[in-house]
């Protein structure tokens, strides 16, 4: 029996793009005839995403999804930790309900766990020569300057910790405690996985079509404090 590949993606006033993102994910043939499941999280959203996806998948009988409304906003930690517990694929991967990352990609987050070399791997967008849209400075540079602060204390050399493209072996991920509802998960996951003796962490560049705050890019300057926060509590305090 082939093995699945669960994409999880959190959705949250996603209605006008995310018919584009699905479209993109079912067009993807996966390396060793990997089956796809995907995992839908909707984090109670106020526009018509729910409806969107309903109607989507009302033609889409031939595809194993699953769709989950939270009974409340929560953030994007608690849909992802929410999506991980309802995966039943062998591998899990993280995928934005908008159209920054491109799903053509997962073969190469795929490549180095199906040669058995890795557990988990980390898409950077900041390295090798794929396509990166130019945007903001001082995100690209508090971006590179958490990732340095969480590898300061994870003793990782990662480039890109906050990257959303992260793949997992299933039985890595699921026995992970998480606990960040919002955008925390990233240094939580990240100082987690770090503590776990022999796990293989790869990296690999990937392209990046950034968003605009016009565009409905939601992660602001309070995100940026709660990460430093959570690469002190999860990597200095070693919380749990």
């Amino acid at each position: 029996m082939n093995e699945t590949l669960s994409i999880l993606i959190p959705a949250y006033n996603e209605a006008k793009t995310i018919h584009e993102i699905l479209d993109k994910v079912l067009q993807v043939k996966l390396l060793n005839d990997l089956q796809k499941e995907i995992v839908i999280v909707n984090d109670c959203s106020k526009d018509d995403t729910q409806k969107v996806l309903q109607k989507y998948f009302e033609s889409k009988t031939d595809i194993k999804y699953t769709l989950f409304e939270q009974p409340y906003n929560q953030g994007k930690g608690a849909a992802i930790r929410k999506a991980i517990e309802l995966a039943t694929g062998d591998y899990i991967v993280i995928q934005d309900a908008d159209l920054e990352y491109d799903p053509e990609e997962y073969n190469l987050l795929l490549k180095p766990l199906l040669s058995n070399v890795a557990d988990v791997v980390y898409g950077s967008r900041f390295i090798g020569g794929k396509p990166h849209r130019i945007l903001f400075f001082w995100h690209s540079i508090g971006n590179k300057w958490l990732t340095l602060l969480s590898n300061m204390f994870t003793n990782l050399n990662l480039t890109d910790m906050e990257t959303c493209y992260k793949i997992f072996r299933s039985s890595i991920i699921k026995k992970i405690n998480l606990t960040e509802n919002r955008f925390g998960f990233e240094p939580e996951v990240t100082a987690k996985l770090s503590r776990i003796s022999g796990l293989r962490i790869y990296e690999i560049g990937i392209s990046y079509y950034g968003r605009t705050y016009e565009d409905g890019k939601k992660i602001g300057w309070k995100d940026g404090f709660r990460a430093i926060y959570c690469i002190l509590k999860y990597g200095l305090f070693k919380a749990k």
